[in-house]
């Protein structure tokens, strides 16, 4: 049988359904993959993603992180830092750092359990969706939490925000539906930070608007109305999408892989390495856009400068030249075959990455003792079609 030609269009119905086959062919075939419709390149061997993640002189984050914005010239919001290059990204990275620590994300813990206690209470165990009924509520409210949202707006986060990714097929821009959205976030974190300016309070908003930086020219000012706000948005967004999938996906992937499930009724002690896996094996980003600033040659392949690249890191994680038996999903596997980049990697890596796997692993733990035996309605499962992001937004189950 001949094979089909290599196509690989992000926005595709193929592509939302499963794109991991497509992944295979790239691999294989065009580890350099130029796509003429929308003018990028792709990588998707792990060795090359690896090393493009961390070479931000030569892969860089400044003109934009999504296709759309490469090509517009403009992005969602300014002064985002995950449209900085160092040595601008450096010193915001250190800044969120520190209101970002470790005993601040351990402090949210009882938060956490809190409210997946909550929403597993409002459940029939007996069936209901772990995602629209689940996984996509508590995250949210988690990281709207700690910003200091009230809480009739916290959901809305999560609302606008697939507003905003939403990519119908063969769609490949925002919609005006998005764009609104965006709209409604940019403004209720701009109000949120005009009330903080008034009357502080002992959240994130407050303690950025305290927090002093380096700028280039040498002095050391407070952040701005507009670099808050590109945090807010930031963090509000990755907060209510990570956990959100990476949780959905579980569930479907150790229903298809039961024995793994019992491994972890077994020992509870490999939940974090069930997370790691689940994250590599089917991780909710998909990719990251980058700009080359110089010329480059991979593969036989002429890259030139100012080209979109597209990161395929969901491929890189299956690429058995890096992780032997690849497409086999097992919590057990050795960790240090090759690096993990579900949460990205280099100075890029995930600001959240603590607190999602806190918040994951809270979630398995209290769904293994909720059902403890369960069975996926797979003829109800529904996948998202969202710019770089891959998932669930139904996962009906049901206690057997």
């Amino acid at each position: 049988m001949t094979k089909s030609a290599l196509v690989f269009d992000p926005f595709s119905d193929e592509y939302f359904i499963n794109p991991f086959g497509i992944y295979q062919r790239l691999r294989d075939e065009a580890p350099v993959y130029y796509n003429e419709q929308y003018d990028f390149y792709a990588l998707s061997r792990h060795e090359d993603v690896a090393a493009a993640f961390k070479d931000f002189s030569t892969y860089s984050s400044a003109n934009g992180v999504t296709l759309e914005e490469i090509k517009s010239g403009t992005h969602a919001m300014a002064q985002s830092i995950i449209w900085m290059d160092p040595p601008d990204h450096r010193r915001m990275r250190s800044l969120v750092n520190k209101v970002f620590t470790p005993r601040a994300i351990e402090a949210q813990r009882s938060v956490v359990r809190e409210r997946i206690d909550h929403y597993l209470s409002q459940v029939d165990p007996s069936s209901f969706d772990a995602v629209a009924d689940f996984s996509a509520l508590f995250p949210v409210e988690v990281i709207a939490t700690m910003l200091g949202v009230p809480v009739a707006d916290r959901q809305n986060i999560r609302l606008w925000l697939n507003t905003a990714l939403e990519r119908g097929p063969g769609r490949s821009t925002l919609s005006k539906a998005g764009r609104e959205a965006m709209t409604q976030t940019g403004l209720l974190y701009y109000n949120l930070i005009q009330q903080r300016r008034a009357d502080p309070e002992g959240d994130m908003i407050s303690a950025l608007i305290h927090a002093e930086v380096d700028r280039d020219d040498g002095t050391r000012t407070r952040l701005d109305d507009i670099e808050i706000a590109g945090f807010c948005t930031l963090l509000g967004g990755a907060g209510a999408e990570t956990v959100t999938k990476l949780v959905g996906t579980a569930m479907v992937l150790f229903d298809r892989h039961r024995d793994q499930w019992e491994h972890l009724r077994a020992d509870r002690t490999k939940i974090p390495a069930a997370i790691d896996e689940v994250l590599r094996f089917e991780g909710p980003v998909q990719y990251d856009m980058r700009t080359t600033r110089k010329e480059v040659v991979l593969h036989g392949i002429t890259i030139p400068q100012g080209s979109a690249v597209m990161l395929l890191a969901a491929s890189a994680n299956r690429d058995e030249r890096a992780f032997p038996h690849a497409d086999d999903f097992d919590i057990n596997r050795d960790r240090t075959q090759a690096q993990n980049l579900g949460f990205g990697y280099g100075i890029h890596s995930c600001l959240g990455a603590a607190l999602a796997r806190l918040e994951s692993a809270e979630a398995l733990d209290r769904l293994l003792d909720f059902i403890p035996d369960y069975a996926v309605d797979r003829a109800g499962l529904h996948r998202v079609s969202m710019t770089s992001v891959a998932g669930y937004s139904n996962v009906p189950i049901r206690r057997r």
